[in-house]
């Protein structure tokens, strides 16, 4: 009896903690259901995934810093590297001074914002839609800095180090803030119409043709193109280009600027597209050099993931596909064609992949776009024309702001190392350290 009662009075008390353990439950899911969002507006979801996604922009910069340097010689593996990773410090400071102000403190004219946000001046964890203004800051933030980091492949192997500081404080300043503000910042751009999800104007044809011209002002590396140059570490490039990808997701899905359907619809396609221009030029390169590489195969991801970039939320999968394909075989035919009939020397192929994609990518916006924007193919002809003007305006401007900043650099500095020490190597003459010691 005794034994009937205690075990009756075990199954109540299990009974019990299991009720109350369950009523907890419900009082959790219903008070975080009612508290998504507080009493500031901030939206808890939203800003769990804000924060994620700008840790995995950032780390889009060390994993191009990967990437590039598997892709220049063994001598200049680690200049190469440095490039990337002291500009990720370097804009960030910037950013916070006076960056982030002049993109997107209230809009003057329409060209650029005004000093309101000077050291972050009333930028705090006030609520900028559904999430804290310093997570936008930060945000926005990672792709100043990685959208300089892209334009350092041009000149790779032969720049002094001190140039490459210097042009990429006053490239950031005086090219990509303007044009930050003009798209997002409520500049003119942005008034007109113009659309740009994640970064095809202001990251994708910026860096390109920015490259370009750095490439030509720049020159040639010593002995190009007699000699041959291959990667040195294509296993170095193939981890940057993973950690690439997997930020690209925060790149593109993180713009949406909340955890939503918008972003779900910008993870997809951004996946799809990098797919597509995977196998597309892996296949052109297969069938026009008769057998496929693993460089060539990382070359159409980038070239897929860039041109999805200013479409990532305004298209559909299918259409994702269609522009990834159409990457690929520009960009191949870029690197491949126009390159070798030009004879520039844009080492790693910034303007040939990232500006060629980023240009078709937002011209691709202007056809494609059915979700939130109406483009060509969706009854809105003159979308089209917008997405042009753009292009158009974003192309004149950093071409000739950047040969402007090069040629100050250079009376101030200087670009080029000298003949021996490019022989030497970058990790040798510039930095006084080897990258691998074997």
């Amino acid at each position: 009896m005794g034994y009937l009662c205690g075990s009756l009075s075990g199954a109540m008390r299990r009974k019990g903690f299991l009720t109350g353990l369950f009523a907890l439950l419900l009082t959790v899911v219903f008070a975080s259901g009612a508290g998504a969002a507080d009493g500031a507006g901030i939206d808890k979801a939203d800003t769990a995934w804000l924060l994620v996604s700008a840790a995995m922009v950032l780390f889009m910069t060390p994993g191009l810093a990967l990437f590039y340097g598997g892709m220049t010689r063994k001598k200049n593996v680690l200049g190469t590297m440095m490039h990337s990773y002291f500009i990720l410090a370097l804009i960030t400071i910037q950013w916070i001074v006076w960056g982030y102000s002049l993109s997107f403190a209230p809009d003057m004219g329409g060209i650029i914002g005004r000093f309101d946000f000077l050291g972050l001046s009333g930028v705090g964890v006030e609520a900028r839609g559904t999430i804290p203004h310093l997570l936008f800051m930060c945000f926005q933030g990672m792709f100043a800095a990685i959208t300089v980091a892209l334009i350092t492949g041009a000149f790779a192997e032969r720049i002094k180090f001190s140039a490459v500081v210097l042009f990429g404080l006053l490239w950031a300043a005086v090219v990509y803030d303007p044009l930050c503000h003009w798209v997002w910042g409520n500049g003119w751009m942005q008034q007109l119409g113009v659309l740009d999800f994640a970064g095809g104007i202001v990251v994708h044809i910026s860096c390109g043709i920015s490259a370009l011209v750095a490439a030509l002002v720049v020159g040639k590396r010593r002995g190009y193109p007699r000699e041959l140059m291959p990667p040195h570490n294509l296993t170095l490039t193939f981890a940057g280009m993973g950690i690439l990808w997997f930020g690209w997701f925060g790149f593109n899905a993180g713009s949406a600027l909340a955890s939503d359907a918008s972003a779900v619809m910008a993870f997809v396609t951004t996946n799809t597209a990098a797919c597509a221009g995977t196998l597309v030029w892996t296949f052109i390169e297969w069938r026009h050099r008769g057998k496929p590489t693993m460089l060539g195969a990382m070359s159409g991801s980038v070239a897929g993931l860039g041109s999805i970039t200013p479409a990532a939320g305004f298209v559909t999968p299918l259409p994702a596909i269609v522009i990834g394909v159409v990457a690929a075989a520009l960009c191949y035919f870029a690197v491949s064609f126009l390159k070798a009939r030009f004879a520039y020397d844009d080492t790693l192929d910034v303007f040939g992949i990232h500006g060629i994609a980023g240009t078709w990518g937002t011209l691709a916006t202007g056809l494609f776009a059915s979700v939130g924007a109406k483009g060509l193919f969706y009854g809105n002809p003159g979308q089209l024309g917008i997405q042009a003007i753009g292009a158009g305006a974003t192309i004149v401007f950093c071409a000739v702001l950047t040969f402007v900043i090069l040629k100050i650099v250079d009376a101030l500095v200087g670009l080029r190392v000298t003949n021996e020490q490019e022989v030497e190597g970058l990790d040798l003459s510039q930095h006084e350290e080897r990258g691998y010691n074997l």
